[in-house]
């Protein structure tokens, strides 16, 4: 069964950093294009950032650009969001996604997120 748990989530001030985790079990992790998405309260489930199974290729959403990084370390199973110069507006639940294509058929994988809080 596939397994996606995140870690890393807290409060933190503004301007503050955090590093997300999230580590994938019960797939070849390689082959597959790891995001993250966010959802704040009230709101929708939004994309902030992706990256695909060889690393060579990531996009970020416009809000996030020159402050969160995403990186992934195959030999591990983990994908990573390094979150810098937060601001009240990143609060939200961090969810970690797995997805492939494989044979004409859509994979689609969540964790159960992890709460990052901006307050001061």
């Amino acid at each position: 069964q596939v397994q996606l748990v995140e870690s890393g989530g807290g409060l933190v001030q503004p301007g503050g950093s955090l590093t997300l985790s999230c580590a994938a079990s019960s797939i070849t992790f390689s082959r597959w294009r790891m995001s993250w998405y966010r959802q704040a309260p009230g709101k929708e489930r939004e994309l902030v950032a992706v990256m695909v199974g060889d690393g060579g290729s990531t996009n970020y959403a416009d809000f996030v650009k020159g402050r969160f990084t995403i990186s992934r370390d195959n030999a591990k199973n983990t994908v990573y969001l390094q979150m810098n110069s937060l601001k009240p507006e990143d609060t939200a639940m961090y969810y970690c996604n797995a997805q492939r294509i494989y044979s004409l058929q859509m994979y689609n994988y969540w964790g159960q997120g992890t709460q990052v809080t901006v307050s001061s």
